[in-house]
């Protein structure tokens, strides 16, 4: 698993229990040196969370692997050692624990180099980090899960499966959503090893895989559109990968052929011809309701009359938060309000739209943008939408899709702070 470049890591970032009451808080700490060392070579860690919280450097105990040691305890260890890969693990007391939300966390951390002269040392690390408390419970009637699209930019370079994976575990969430060709190495054709890697994890971080997304690409040859045949053999393969690798839901995004994103015409087709593929492999196919197309919208009125012809219980609608969209996602470099789709500016669909469709919708992508320290979404009203979603009976998954600023790191404590606050409207209603 690898590791946030910030010495204070945001996952496992939690309260800790005993006797079914919170007695402390835990963190994880990044080794800031260039190598490993032995943990006798610790000389303690300070810690102080907002105005909550304040222990000096012999308080916290400290974890590695199995083991948990105070101060003492690893001075006169003799092979015990904190490696350059691994975090520390920093238990901290503090009885009742901490709100979820987000906390200003400040460390000073002493290791004794050997190598630099005595009157250099302890060698002291100092770092300041506002990180999210994720919530805990049970989220009401939703579940929760996070979409691997999150952590594209992070994916592949300073995240890997196994770190997205245990993110999303992090924050209590149980659904994973991937991109077939996005998080599938060898794609159409894994590798025996990467579906056994992908179940192991499944297990260890207790996930479930929820949806799959897929492409009709219908302009794949540049002289001609893809046939109604070929889209049903594009979403036969994929149908049978999601099954391999054990999916509900496969969301195929299929070519548009207007800028409010009618599909091409050969969907029903190529949707209609794989029902029976479907069922047989216990997967709902969902088309994504996405910006700029609203719920009032002929192409949603087409989906369903899909659904009411063929009685299938094998296709429903996928609902991408992003239509709910009420303010402006802000300009981004060489961007002007002339030359960017004018839909990056919402196109405010009422919340309340969503109960004429809430029968067909088996999957909600929780898209946003930016949240702030104060658990604010600059860009979608999450009150009204959880409150129109829990009115009309919406029992599936929220699963987290964040499109905002791709700096490195930047979206696991995005998607922390959409849970914390996402379960906290659940809560207080």
């Amino acid at each position: 698993m690898l590791l946030e470049r910030t010495l204070i890591q945001s996952v496992g970032f939690r309260n800790v229990y005993q006797n079914g009451r919170a007695m402390g808080v835990q963190l994880r700490i990044r080794m800031p040196s260039y190598r490993g060392m032995a943990a006798s070579l610790i000389d303690g860690i300070s810690v102080s969370i907002g105005d909550v919280l304040a222990v000096g450097p012999g308080v916290p105990l400290w974890s590695f692997g199995d083991g948990t040691y105070t101060l003492e305890q690893l001075w006169g260890s003799k092979d015990l050692r904190w490696p350059l890969e691994e975090a520390a693990v920093i238990t901290v007391p503090h009885e009742g624990g901490l709100s979820a939300g987000v906390h200003e966390v400040r460390i000073e951390l002493r290791l004794r180099m050997s190598y630099i002269p005595l009157i250099h040392q302890p060698s002291v690390f100092r770092e300041t980090r506002r990180i999210t408390l994720a919530p805990e419970g049970d989220g009401g009637q939703f579940k929760y899960g996070v979409s691997l699209y999150s952590f594209m930019g992070d994916y592949g370079t300073v995240m890997d499966l196994e770190t997205s994976l245990a993110v999303i575990n992090d924050i209590g969430a149980t659904g994973v959503e991937i991109l077939g060709e996005g998080h599938i190495p060898g794609y159409p054709n894994p590798s025996t090893a990467f579906i056994d890697q992908w179940y192991q994890l499944l297990e260890k971080y207790s996930l479930e895989p929820t949806n799959y997304g897929s492409w009709i690409d219908t302009r794949l040859h540049p002289s001609r559109g893809l046939t109604e045949l070929e889209g049903v053999q594009a979403l036969q393969r994929d149908l049978k990968l999601a099954h391999q690798l054990g999916f509900r839901f496969i969301r195929p995004k299929i070519g548009v052929v207007s800028d409010d994103l009618v599909p091409d015409p050969i969907w029903q087709g190529a949707v209609e011809r794989n029902l029976d593929l479907a069922h047989d492999l216990g997967i709902i196919i969902c088309p994504e309701i996405h910006s700029p197309t609203p719920i009032k919208h002929p192409v949603v009125q087409d989906y369903i009359d899909l659904i009411e012809r063929t009685g299938t219980e094998n296709f429903g609608l996928l609902i991408d938060t992003g239509i709910f969209q009420d303010r402006p996602i802000p300009l981004r470099d060489g961007e002007s309000p002339e030359t960017r789709p004018a839909f990056l500016d919402g196109i405010g669909v009422d919340p309340s739209d969503f109960a004429e469709i809430a029968k067909y919708v088996v999957f909600i992508q929780a898209k946003f943008h930016d949240i702030n320290e104060e658990l604010e979404d600059q860009q979608i009203p999450w009150g009204p939408v959880m409150n129109a979603l829990e009115s009309a009976g919406y029992r599936g998954y929220l699963s987290s899709e964040y499109e905002g600023e791709r700096t490195a790191w930047r979206a696991i404590e995005q998607v922390r702070r959409q849970h914390a606050l996402l379960r906290g409207i659940t809560s207080d209603s």
